[in-house]
């Protein structure tokens, strides 16, 4: 039985942790869903069409990977889309409090659905787009935390 997930977020922009989560996933699940977050109440660098745009960019070649974007609850997208399992990345203690809360609650409106939580590798675990946006606003490199062509992105953005 090919079992599918979603891995949701905002990916303003998509790093190497969430490219790590994504590769680990596909490893455990026949097809994953990178579903792409759309947040009013989030102010985001990159439009929703650019942050898919990147995603299917560096997800290229991966095969069972899915870009797409969504608005409202997740679980409403989870039962439009047939799925039961979503992914999330937990880097620290201070993730651990926010995911718990969206777990419990996201259980209570879908106690149907499973969340399984993944670890990125150690190199990553301090790693966010916000440090990454930061960084490159700086002047500095994010070479290694990003793909070149997302650090391009990412410069080009914030007239850098």
């Amino acid at each position: 039985m090919k079992i599918k997930a979603i891995y949701p977020g905002s990916f303003d922009p998509i790093t190497n942790g969430h490219m790590d989560i994504i590769k680990r996933s596909l490893k455990i699940f026949g097809s994953l869903t990178v579903a792409v977050a759309e947040n009013p109440a989030k102010p985001s660098l990159f439009t929703i069409q650019e942050r898919v745009s990147m995603i299917k960019e560096v997800a290229r070649g991966l095969r069972g990977v899915e870009v797409t974007s969504f608005s409202g609850l997740l679980v409403d997208f989870l039962k439009k889309t047939d799925c039961r399992v979503i992914i999330r990345g937990l880097r620290a203690i201070s993730d651990f409090e926010y995911e718990f809360q969206m777990s419990l609650m996201n259980r209570k409106l879908n106690p149907d659905m499973e969340i399984v939580y993944m670890m990125p590798s150690e190199i990553y675990t301090y790693l966010s787009s916000s440090i990454v946006k930061e960084v490159v606003s700086l002047g500095g490199s994010v070479k290694g935390f990003v793909a070149p062509s997302i650090e391009k992105k990412i410069r080009e953005k914030l007239g850098r």
